[in-house]
C-alpha cells in the first residue's frame, strides 16, 4: 500500500513538474504573441470609412462617393429586431460571455481534428467579440495562432467596452455582400429602404450573409440564400424574438431583392457629379471625400437637367443629320447562330442615352432592314430569353449619307451583323442613329446667386467623360461682344454713339503682317450705332471702338468678368480671339443680368459632415440679425449682399437692352420663339470652329457652346444663330413653360429718348426707324453726327452733319 502511494506520489510531482514547465512554456508563448497584439484601445476612436452622398436641390440622392458603400448608424437607432436576427445567426449569448464561448470552441476543435487531412477549410467558434477583433484589428489568415490573438483581444475589448459598443462597432463593420458594408447601407441597396422598414424576412436575410456573402448571394445562388434565411428565421422564433406565426409566415415569402444601381441615381447628372466630385476631391481630398461620410446639398434641378440634356442631345444629332455622314457601325458580331441576343449584349453601348438601344441587323433589303433590339437585363441580372425585332425604312435614313449624296437603298449603309444605335419614336417606329460627331455643352445658371441648376458636358458621359462645359477653353467670339460695349458704355460712350463699319488695318508689329479685320459675310456698312454694332455682330466696328478705348481697359474687364484672367491687350482680343469656358461665360452674362453685381458659379450649396455639422454654406449674403432665439416683434432682419458691383446698373441694363435687339432684329431672331423678353449674342469663330449663344431672361441665364472636340471648320453657315441659338430657345421653352414672363427691370435714373436707331440722333416718337434708347444722367443723344474711327488727313475725329453721315451711309454703301 505504502508503494503504491509512493508511486502515485511520485507521478503527482511529475504531473506537477510538467504541469508547471507547460504553464511556463505557454506563459512564455502567450507573452511573445502579447508583444505584437495590436492596440485595442483605438477602436474608442474608430471612425469607420463611411460613403459621402451627394444629393439634388430637391433632395434626390444623385451619386455615393466611396470606397467602401456603408452608413454608420448608432446602436440606439438600429431596430431591436436587426440586432436579435444577428445574435440568432452569429452569437446567442453575445450579451452572457466575456468574449469566448468555450462550447463553440471546444465543437470547432472537434470538427477541425476530423477534416485533418482532408484539405477542407478550417472551423472556427467565433463570438461576435472575437469577429470585431479580427475585422478591425488582425487579418483573416486560417491559422491557430491568429484564432489565439482573436481570443486574446476579444477579453480584453470586452474588458474596456460596453456590449452595446462592441455590437454597434460590429453591426456597421460587417461586409454584406453586393458592395454593401454594415446593415445601413445594406437594407438601403439590398432592399432600397431604410433599416427601419425591412420585414422580417429581410431582417433575416442580412443576418444570414455574414455567414459566407458570396456564397449567399440572392441571385446566384438563391435556393442556398433562402435555405440559410429560413435557417435563420427558426433560430429567432427558438429564441423567442418573433413567434411560430411569424416565423411561418416570412418563410414562406420570396427573397425578393430591388439592388440599388451605383452611378448616377438621377438621370442625366453625369457630367453635373463628376465636376462635384472634382470640386470636393480638389477642396477636402481623396480620403475625405471616399470616407468621411460628408452629406452634400448641390444645386441641381434634375427636371431642368433632364431639359437640357434632351435641349443640347437633339441639336447636336440634328447638327449631324445635316452637316454630317454615316460613319459606320458601332461593331459587328456573328448572326448565323440562332441566339445573336447574347453576342448583341457583350457589344459595349451608350448606358447613358435611354432614348437609344442598340441592336444588329438581321437582314437588309432595298427599302428596309429588319434588326434584333438589344434584350433587357431581368431583376436577377440575368438576359432576357426574349428576342425583338423591329423594321428600318430607307425614308429614314436619307441623313446617312455616302460619299456625300442620300442612300438610295438600305445595302448602301447597312450589312447584315452590324451592330447599330436606333431609337424608338413616339409612334412606335424606330429610326437608325448614330454618335454625332460634334459635340458641345449647355450651363444654365441662377444669375443673382450664381447657383448652377444645370450643366451638360457632352453628348454622352459614358462615351466622353471630357466636360466641355468646365474644361474645354474655347474661343468665344462674338460672346465677347458685350464685354467690350459695356466698357465703352461705362467710360463715356453711350447706347447711341456711332463707329465707323469701314476697312481698317491694324500694324501688329515688327515681323507681323498687318491685320485686316473682316465683318462676317465681308461687307461694310459705314457708321452705325453702337447697338446696330452689338445686334449685327460687326467686327470692324468693335475693333474700333476698342482701338478708341485702348485695349487695356478691356483687358481689365474680361479680367473683372472672370472670362479671361490675363488677356492680352492687343486688339484681336476683343473680337473674342481668347479662350474662356462656357461655365466662365454663362457667369459673366448672369453679372449683365443681375445688374452688375459679382457671381462666382457655384454647384454646392452646402455641405456637412458625419455628425450633421455644416462644414460648407453656399450663402453670400451677410445676416447679422438673423440668430434670434425667438420673435418678440423686432423688425425683419436685413440681408446685406456683400458681392462686388462689377459693372455700374445702369450700365448692365443699357447691355441687356442692346442685347435683347440681337434677339429681336439681330443675328437670334430665331430665339424670340421663346415668347417672352431675352437678351443674348450669338458668337462664331474663324471658319466657323465654335458655335455660341448665351443670353438670359430675368431669372434664368444659359450658355451654349457647339464645336468638334479638335477645333476644325463645321461648314460655312455653322454660326451661333444657325447652330447655338436653337438649342438655346429649345432648352428656355422647356424650362420656362409654366413661369410667366419677366419685364427686365430699368433702373432708377436711365431717361428713355426715342432715337433714330440708324443715326443715333434724336428723334420724335412715332418716326419712322425710331427705338426708345436709354441714356444715364448728364447724358444724351448728340446734337450732332460724330463718328468714331472717322478721321481726316491728321487724324481728327470729323463732326459731320446729319445729311452728310446719312449721304456717307447711303451714297457708297460704305467708306472703304
Amino acid at each position: 500500500m505504502r508503494l503504491l502511494l509512493k508511486f502515485i506520489g511520485y507521478l503527482f510531482g511529475i504531473s506537477v513538474v510538467l504541469g508547471l514547465v507547460v504553464a511556463a512554456g505557454l506563459w512564455i508563448y502567450l507573452n511573445d504573441i502579447t508583444k505584437d497584439l495590436p492596440d485595442y484601445t483605438a477602436l474608442k476612436d474608430y471612425e469607420p470609412p463611411v460613403m459621402t452622398r451627394v444629393h439634388a436641390a430637391d433632395g434626390h440622392l444623385m451619386y455615393e462617393f466611396a470606397r467602401e458603400r456603408r452608413l454608420f448608424i448608432p446602436i440606439q437607432a438600429i431596430p431591436d429586431r436587426v440586432k436579435q436576427a444577428f445574435l440568432s445567426a452569429e452569437d446567442k449569448n453575445f450579451y452572457d460571455h466575456i468574449g469566448l464561448d468555450p462550447w463553440g470552441i471546444g465543437r470547432a476543435l472537434i470538427t477541425n481534428l476530423r477534416n485533418s487531412g482532408s484539405g477542407r477549410r478550417l472551423v472556427g467558434a467565433s463570438t461576435i467579440t472575437q469577429q470585431v477583433a479580427k475585422n478591425f484589428l488582425l487579418t483573416s489568415e486560417q491559422k491557430y495562432e491568429r484564432k489565439i490573438k482573436e481570443a486574446l483581444l476579444a477579453l480584453r475589448i470586452e474588458q474596456a467596452y460596453t456590449k452595446d459598443e462592441i455590437l454597434e462597432l460590429y453591426l456597421n463593420e460587417i461586409y454584406l455582400g453586393v458592395g454593401a458594408y454594415g446593415v445601413g447601407a445594406a437594407s438601403l441597396i439590398l432592399f432600397d429602404k431604410s433599416v427601419h422598414e425591412l420585414e422580417l424576412e429581410e431582417i433575416a436575410y442580412l443576418a444570414a450573409v455574414p455567414k459566407g456573402p458570396s456564397n449567399y448571394h440572392p441571385y446566384r445562388y438563391r435556393d442556398r440564400a433562402i435555405e440559410r434565411r429560413n435557417w435563420v428565421i427558426d433560430r429567432m422564433v427558438e429564441n423567442g424574438y418573433a413567434s411560430v406565426q411569424e416565423g411561418i409566415e416570412a418563410k414562406a415569402k420570396p427573397l425578393t431583392v430591388k439592388l440599388r444601381p451605383t452611378g448616377n441615381l438621377v438621370r442625366g447628372s453625369e457630367y453635373f457629379s463628376e465636376a462635384v466630385r472634382r470640386q470636393l476631391a480638389s477642396q477636402y481630398g481623396e480620403e475625405k471625400l471616399y470616407e468621411d461620410g460628408l452629406s452634400v446639398r448641390t444645386s441641381l434641378d434634375p427636371d431642368m437637367q433632364l431639359k437640357a440634356r434632351k435641349a443640347l442631345r437633339d441639336g447636336l444629332v440634328n447638327f449631324d443629320h445635316q452637316r454630317g455622314k454615316w460613319r459606320g457601325p458601332i461593331s459587328t458580331i456573328e448572326i448565323s447562330s440562332d441566339d445573336w441576343g447574347a453576342a448583341l449584349d457583350k457589344v459595349k453601348t451608350l448606358n447613358d442615352v435611354p432614348e437609344w438601344t442598340s441592336a444588329v441587323v438581321l437582314s437588309v433589303s432595298n427599302q428596309k432592314a429588319v434588326v434584333g433590339l438589344r434584350p433587357e437585363k431581368l431583376a436577377n441580372r440575368k438576359l432576357s430569353t426574349e428576342r425583338v425585332r423591329a423594321d428600318l425604312d430607307l425614308s429614314d435614313m436619307k441623313w446617312a449619307r455616302v460619299d456625300g449624296r442620300a442612300p438610295r437603298n438600305v445595302q448602301e449603309v447597312l450589312t447584315p451583323g452590324d451592330v447599330i444605335y436606333v431609337q424608338r419614336m413616339p409612334t412606335g417606329k424606330y429610326v437608325l442613329r448614330q454618335v454625332p460627331e460634334v459635340s458641345g455643352a449647355l450651363v444654365a445658371m441662377d444669375p443673382h446667386t450664381g447657383r448652377v441648376l444645370a450643366l451638360v458636358g457632352g453628348f454622352s458621359f459614358a462615351d466622353s467623360q471630357f466636360n466641355r462645359a468646365t474644361q474645354a477653353w474655347r474661343q468665344p467670339g462674338s460672346v465677347f461682344k458685350p464685354f467690350v460695349y459695356a466698357a465703352a458704355l461705362d467710360n463715356g460712350y453711350t447706347p447711341s454713339s456711332v463707329v465707323l463699319d469701314a476697312p481698317v488695318e491694324i500694324e501688329q508689329g515688327p515681323g507681323l503682317d498687318t491685320w485686316k479685320p473682316q465683318n462676317y459675310g465681308g461687307k461694310f456698312y459705314g457708321p452705325s450705332t453702337l447697338r446696330t454694332g452689338i445686334e449685327l455682330s460687326r467686327n470692324v466696328m468693335t475693333v474700333r471702338l476698342a482701338q478708341d478705348m485702348g485695349m487695356d481697359l478691356v483687358a481689365e474687364y474680361a479680367r473683372s468678368f472672370g472670362i479671361d484672367d490675363n488677356m492680352m491687350p492687343v486688339l484681336s482680343m476683343s473680337l473674342g480671339a481668347g479662350e474662356t469656358t462656357v461655365m466662365r461665360m454663362t457667369a459673366a452674362y448672369s453679372m449683365i443680368a443681375n445688374g452688375g453685381r459679382r457671381v462666382k458659379p457655384t454647384l454646392i450649396d452646402r455641405i456637412q459632415n458625419r455628425y450633421g455639422e455644416t462644414i460648407y454654406q453656399n450663402d453670400q449674403l451677410v445676416c447679422t440679425d438673423c440668430s434670434g432665439e425667438y420673435w418678440d416683434h423686432q423688425a425683419e432682419p436685413q440681408l446685406i449682399d456683400t458681392r462686388d458691383q462689377v459693372l455700374d446698373p445702369m450700365t448692365a441694363y443699357q447691355v441687356t437692352s442692346m442685347m435683347e435687339g440681337v434677339v429681336q432684329r439681330g443675328t437670334a431672331t430665331s430665339v424670340k420663339a421663346v415668347g417672352r423678353p431675352v437678351a443674348g449674342k450669338t458668337g462664331t469663330t474663324n471658319d466657323e470652329r465654335d458655335a455660341w449663344f448665351v443670353g438670359f431672361t430675368p431669372e434664368l441665364t444659359v450658355g451654349v457652346f457647339v464645336g468638334f472636340d479638335t477645333p476644325r471648320k463645321m461648314g460655312r453657315g455653322a454660326t451661333g444663330g444657325v447652330v447655338a441659338a436653337p438649342i438655346f430657345t429649345s432648352f428656355m421653352e422647356d424650362a420656362l413653360e409654366d413661369t410667366p414672363p419677366l419685364e427686365f427691370r430699368v433702373p432708377n435714373g436711365l431717361s428713355l429718348v426715342s432715337i433714330n436707331r440708324r443715326t443715333g440722333l434724336r428723334a420724335n416718337a412715332g418716326d419712322p426707324g425710331t427705338i426708345l434708347e436709354s441714356f444715364k444722367p448728364g447724358t444724351s443723344p448728340p446734337d450732332s453726327y460724330s463718328v468714331i474711327g472717322f478721321q481726316d488727313e491728321i487724324g481728327i475725329r470729323q463732326n459731320l452733319s446729319p445729311e452728310a453721315g446719312e449721304a456717307v451711309m447711303t451714297g457708297t454703301g460704305g467708306l472703304y
